[in-house]
C-alpha cells in the first residue's frame, strides 16, 4: 500500500476545509458528511483555528490561500506537442497488484470495499466532494488529476522527462493530487482550470481551490494571467483556508 493517508483522515481534512468555506457556522449539506472526531493539521498538529487544506503531506509551509496563489509562478501557457499518452498513468508502483486508480479508491473509501484477486474491488462507498454525491459502485467513479494532464503540460510539464511525467500522473504521495469523483463531474471538468470550471457544490469551493493551488506549488507548475485572476477572485471567500504542500522531488 502507498503512503496516501487512509480515508478517515482524508475525510477529516475535507471537513476542516469545508468549515472554512462556511465561517458563519450555518448548517449546510456538508454537515452530514463522514468526519473524524477532532480537527488537525496535515502534520497531525492542531490547526490553530484555521482549516488545513488537504493538499499534500506534512513538510511544506502553511500559507493562506491568497499567499499560496501568489507563490505560483507566472507564465503563458502552451499546449504545443501535448499527447495524453505522454503521461503514463495507472501504474502499479509498489507491485502489490493494485493500480494507482485502485490505490486511490481504497484510500478514499468511506466504507472499505472488498478486495479480490488482481485488486478487483466490490462493494464500498465513496463521497465525491465535487458534487456531494455518495457512490457505491467503483466503476461509477473517475480518478481526477487535480491539475489535469493537459493543464500540467501547458504549465511546465512539457519540459519534463517521461519519468517525471509518470510520477506526476501517479502521485500517491500527496493526498489530493488525485481524487475519486463522479465520472460526470470529472468529464465536465476535462482539462479546464478554475477560470473555466469549478465544482458545483458550494461546500467544495475552498477545498478545491486549496487542492489546485497546492498541486501547482508541489510540482512547480505555472499559472497564466487568466487563471491567476480567477484563483484570486474565487479565493476571496476562503480567508481561513490554509494550504500545506511539499515540493515533489
Amino acid at each position: 500500500m502507498t503512503a496516501r493517508r487512509l480515508a478517515p483522515i482524508a475525510a477529516l481534512f475535507l471537513a476542516a476545509s469545508l468549515a472554512a468555506c462556511n465561517p458563519s457556522g450555518a448548517k449546510s449539506e456538508s454537515d452530514s458528511k463522514p468526519s473524524a472526531p477532532a480537527a488537525a493539521s496535515a502534520s497531525g498538529a492542531p490547526a490553530d483555528g484555521a482549516s488545513a487544506a488537504p493538499g499534500a503531506p506534512a513538510g511544506g509551509s502553511d500559507l493562506s490561500l491568497a499567499e499560496a496563489i501568489a507563490k505560483i509562478p507566472a507564465a503563458d501557457e502552451s499546449r504545443t506537442g501535448y499527447k495524453r499518452d505522454s503521461f503514463r498513468h495507472w501504474i502499479d508502483e509498489d507491485k502489490d497488484g493494485c493500480s494507482t486508480r485502485n490505490e486511490v479508491l481504497l484510500a478514499e473509501a468511506t466504507k472499505k470495499p472488498e478486495q479480490g484477486p488482481k485488486c478487483a474491488l466490490t462493494g464500498g462507498e465513496w463521497l465525491s466532494y465535487y458534487d456531494e454525491v455518495t457512490v457505491t459502485e467503483a466503476r461509477k467513479l473517475d480518478i481526477d488529476h487535480m491539475v489535469p494532464l493537459a493543464e500540467a503540460w501547458d504549465s511546465g510539464a512539457s519540459a519534463w522527462d517521461s519519468d517525471r511525467r509518470m510520477r506526476y500522473a501517479n502521485d500517491l504521495n500527496s493526498e489530493r493530487s488525485l481524487v475519486a469523483v463522479t465520472a460526470h463531474e470529472n468529464r465536465g471538468k476535462a482539462d479546464k482550470d478554475p477560470s473555466e470550471w469549478m465544482p458545483p457544490a458550494n461546500s467544495a469551493k475552498c477545498t478545491y481551490l486549496a487542492d489546485w493551488t497546492a498541486t501547482k506549488l508541489r510540482w512547480k507548475l505555472s499559472a497564466d494571467a487568466k487563471e491567476r485572476a480567477a484563483l484570486t477572485k474565487l479565493a476571496a471567500g476562503c480567508s481561513n483556508t490554509v494550504v500545506k504542500y511539499e515540493v515533489a522531488a
